[in-house]
């Protein structure tokens, strides 16, 4: 027991014990209990098995959720990529005396609690005290309905998502874009490469890992977003707009129909499952070929 105590794998199974249980009993008891849950009736009594899943693929409103939490991820981690890359360059250029105040404010969005914030956005969409309208209104156009056509409420939570977590990207971009070394700029630069050269041949390949592992992290939050969707539209107009996250709020919680909303909840990982595998596969494929180099 003694030399089993003293060796260093155990000593760093014993530190981390405590965090293994809190990850059990946060994250893999309530997932496991969900799977179990989504296989029983409505007053959770009997067994059912795959009937909830089934019964979700036969109803024409969990299709356009499907279709909503696919467009509202994917275009909103899209734009996030885009503006944080955009971003990470220009503060890559400010000298290094003046990127802390810069980077101070740019950060302000990701860091105000997303309740608040999104309550600062629902005003400035609202139909009647709206912002945005009182400025097109200036300019001789007319009202918009943001959070009221289904086209514009879309927008408008990929909107709200894309300003909260484009933050972040700049941020995870800025230290990798710090890590690139000036000698690979400086022999492009030799060799005749231009900004668009030293941005495809040098940075671009070596930012490719953590482009994935960020692209990763941010569509496995912004499938699982509630507080948007929620505060902004709550799935309105006539359930157009919302998502895996606030559909299973909706039929498992007001419904009342715990078992079918923990299977909504649980399409979520099919989809999460196979973006995670294509991505990780692509990181793991790209280290080797670095380490066969």
């Amino acid at each position: 027991m003694r030399r089993w105590l003293h060796r260093r794998s155990t000593v760093a199974f014993l530190m981390c014990l405590p965090l293994i249980l809190l990850i059990g009993g946060l994250v893999v008891y309530p997932a496991l209990y969900a799977i179990w849950l989504s296989l029983l009736n409505k007053r959770m009594t009997h067994f059912v098995g795959l009937s909830n899943f089934a019964f979700l693929l036969r109803r024409s409103t969990f299709h356009l959720v499907i279709f909503q939490s696919c467009l509202f991820a994917i275009s909103a981690v899209i734009a996030k990529a885009l503006i944080g890359f955009i971003l990470a360059h220009l503060m890559h250029a400010i000298p290094s005396g003046r990127q802390r105040i810069w980077r101070g404010l740019l950060l302000i969005p990701w860091v105000v609690p997303l309740a608040l914030s999104t309550l600062g956005w629902w005003w400035l969409f609202d139909p009647s005290y709206s912002a945005f309208n009182w400025l097109l209104a200036r300019v001789g156009i007319g009202p918009v309905p943001w959070l009221g056509a289904t086209g514009w409420a879309r927008f408008s939570m990929i909107l709200v998502n894309t300003w909260y977590g484009a933050p972040f990207f700049m941020i995870m971009y800025l230290a990798a874009l710090k890590s690139v070394p000036e000698q690979l700029f400086e022999a492009a630069a030799i060799d005749g490469a231009g900004a668009w050269g030293k941005l495809r041949y040098v940075t671009l390949p070596m930012m490719r890992n953590i482009i994935s592992i960020t692209v990763l992290f941010s569509l496995i939050v912004t499938f699982a977003d509630f507080t948007i969707v929620r505060i902004l539209t709550n799935g309105g107009p006539r359930d157009t707009t919302h998502i895996f996250a606030t559909y299973a709020f909706e039929v498992g919680i007001a419904s009342g129909d715990v078992p079918l909303g923990a299977s909504v909840s649980l399409f979520m990982l099919p989809i999460l499952a196979i973006a995670s595998f294509l991505i990780l596969r692509g990181v793991t494929r790209r280290d080797r070929e670095m380490a066969a180099a």
